[in-house]
């Protein structure tokens, strides 16, 4: 290993992972996206932010139109990593306890069981999250963030490793409940598919190409994501792209089209990522292109419009490109710089 300090968040110093271990990660990262993209055919960028967010532990919200394969690329990430998964179909009529669990007598003990609901698994899968109502939804919040489940006063503790891969369909179709916005800033990134090209849909059809996903079987188990993940932590940010982010953050919130920028949990969110994603490509450090590319996925739905930008049809895409485009990036070799 390189004796340089990672800068990590945490205020503890660790080392770099060397050229040749970043290699090493990025080969197992790039077969675990291999893996996942088997099922979502056409997808290689959305299959590997999905993987990026699994690996600096952050929730995952798909949202699209129906049809184009929210569901089963939750459904590979989900039987791609090793350890105990769940998928749940939120409905208006689903209540909270059929997330978290319930106390149930026992007669023979004449005490309170506690049984365990699908929340606790490594993976979970959400599905059409925005179906259920309000006070439903809001059940995750404390798991998402705190890794803990209040249930008649006493806490359990979720899995480790522990994910939520939630999709949803957009706000305007029938049937569905807006997610907060204290619950979307949980979510580390936030994909959305779209329609494929026409070779992607004619091999979609034939379905010869396309493996179910429960039949992938897992590509890391539970240690060997644990020692991906810790690589992740030590992977470097200079003092120039911690700043970058901060400026970048400071922007959307003065931004005149917006309500409410980005919170700090959001600015570290993207640096986590940007760590993520710098390890998948090989490299152990950092540089702007990487938050460039990943400020729209971590940020975008965190973002809240004034009503004057609504309704002059702005979106939260486009304030990020003015964002990007008015604060300037560091120069490479203060990028780089330890």
């Amino acid at each position: 290993m390189t004796t340089s300090s990672s800068g990590g968040t945490d205020g503890v110093r660790a080392e770099r992972p060397a050229p040749a271990e970043a290699a090493d990660h990025a080969a197992t990262i790039g077969r675990l996206i291999s893996a996942i993209g088997t099922a979502v055919l056409g997808r290689p960028e959305a299959v590997r932010l999905a993987v990026v967010a699994l690996l600096c532990e952050g929730h995952i919200l798909i949202e699209d139109v129906p049809g184009v394969g929210k569901t089963r690329l939750a459904r590979a990430v989900a039987a791609c990593v090793g350890g105990e998964h769940r998928r749940v179909q939120f409905t208006p009529d689903l209540l909270p306890s059929d997330l978290t669990g319930v106390n149930v007598f026992n007669q023979a003990t004449r005490e309170f069981d506690f049984h365990a609901g699908p929340v606790f698994a490594n993976v979970v899968v959400a599905d059409e999250i925005n179906r259920a109502a309000p006070k439903t939804q809001s059940a995750l919040l404390e798991a998402m963030e705190e890794r803990l489940v209040t249930v008649d006063g006493v806490r359990y503790a979720v899995h480790d490793p522990f994910l939520i891969v939630a999709t949803q369909n957009p706000v305007e179709l029938d049937g569905t409940y807006r997610l907060p916005e204290a619950q979307l800033d949980r979510f580390l990134v936030r994909l959305s598919l779209g329609y494929p090209d026409e070779d992607t849909e004619v091999a979609i059809m034939r379905g010869t190409s396309l493996a179910v996903p429960e039949r992938l079987g897992p590509v890391l188990d539970q240690a060997a994501l644990r020692r991906v993940r810790a690589a992740v932590q030590r992977v470097h940010v200079s003092e120039a792209v911690y700043r970058y982010i901060a400026g970048l953050a400071a922007a959307t919130r003065a931004h005149p089209r917006l309500r409410l920028g980005v919170s700090p949990r959001a600015s570290a969110s993207l640096a986590r990522a940007a760590r993520a994603y710098a390890l998948s490509r090989g490299r152990a450090y950092v540089v702007p292109e990487d938050v460039d590319l990943l400020a729209a996925p971590v940020w975008e739905h965190r973002l809240v419009l004034t009503s004057e930008a609504l309704v002059g049809g702005a979106t939260g895409a486009g304030v990020l490109a003015d964002v990007l485009a008015a604060v300037p990036a560091p120069q490479p070799e203060r990028a780089a710089a330890r």
